[in-house]
């Protein structure tokens, strides 16, 4: 049947895509299925031919205009292919370009944004997170300004192309609660702090990677953990020194006990708030750990018991 709303340059651009998929992507999609990714010349070879230009400005690349019908056009192309992970896995910088050209500053456009439409540098959207899935007025992770830069703590999930992606946009509460308080922020993948991690064994999309992602300070919880750990074993030492020069420190054996449970209770939970969702689930250690920590408290002398027998052998 006629389509109504085509025009020679919609038909042209319909006939471009499918020779390209044809011959760049149909040959091809089995091996890289099975390969878990694409070739990244894939993504240039796309660029060039506009797919990413949609609503952006020429100067950077892009086609100067948009047009629906074209975006429609390279969706139902690319699916003829017959493997959605293939247009995933270079698709997933679109739903990130307008964010950039309309928030970033001109510094930022001019240096980036240029290769991403090209297919030179890949992007990715950050908004889902591990506790609330895509429920984005919830969001959890959170950023603070520091200066005159922010920190970003938190973490997403199922990030469609973060594997790969040099540039992401992410979403992190500012604010209040609800959506209005909520900010993006452009980040760059090698910012310190920031870590990706691979989700594997996916159902589908397979040559597509997507990934959790980990925000600033969690280098901060593993320092602030090894700090109290190393604080912990310095104590134990000396009272293993002291018992060995045939010294019985009640009270310091009564203080590390109460002590090395509280940084327990801690460095478990830090642990868990690292982890996010996946450290909630069965089978999980930091799950077992975690759950299992109050025991380690109460068992062998509670806290209040150790901390009454401590101040009773200091003569308080």
């Amino acid at each position: 049947m006629k389509n109504p709303f085509d025009t020679p340059e919609r038909e042209e651009f319909r006939a471009q895509l499918k020779a390209f998929v044809d011959k760049e992507i149909k040959p091809y999609v089995n091996d890289w299925d099975e390969e878990g990714k694409i070739p990244w010349d894939l993504h240039q070879k796309a660029g060039a031919l506009g797919v990413w230009g949609f609503g952006i400005d020429e100067k950077y690349g892009g086609l100067g205009e948009d047009d629906n019908f074209l975006r429609a056009i390279y969706n139902e192309e690319f699916a003829k292919c017959g493997a959605g992970g293939v247009g995933a896995a270079m698709g997933g910088r679109m739903i990130s370009l307008e964010p950039i050209q309309r928030l970033c500053s001109s510094e930022i456009k001019d240096r980036v944004l240029k290769d991403i439409v090209t297919g030179k540098k890949g992007s990715s959207l950050g908004i889902t997170e591990p506790g609330g899935g895509s429920d984005v007025a919830n969001m959890k992770t959170s950023a603070k300004r520091d200066g005159n830069h922010f920190v970003i703590n938190g973490s997403k999930t199922f990030i469609t192309g973060a594997m790969t992606s040099d540039y992401f946009v992410v979403g992190a509460r500012t604010g209040g609660s609800g959506l209005k308080g909520i900010s993006l922020f452009f980040v760059e993948a090698d910012r310190d702090g920031f870590s990706r991690v691979p989700l594997d064994k996916k159902m589908g999309w397979w040559c597509s990677d997507q990934a959790t992602l980990y925000f600033q300070v969690i280098r901060h919880k593993l320092a602030n953990m090894s700090s109290k750990i190393d604080a912990l074993e310095a104590l134990v030492n000396n009272i293993c020194w002291n018992m060995n020069n045939g010294e019985v420190p009640v009270a310091e054996i009564s203080k590390a006990k109460f002590f090395a449970t509280k940084e327990l209770e801690y460095c478990s939970s830090e642990a868990m708030q690292i982890m996010g969702g996946a450290g909630y689930l069965r089978g999980n250690p930091v799950e077992r750990i975690y759950r299992e920590v109050k025991v380690m408290a109460i068992g062998g002398g509670s806290e209040e018991i150790m901390r009454d027998l401590a101040v009773r052998q200091m003569g308080y």
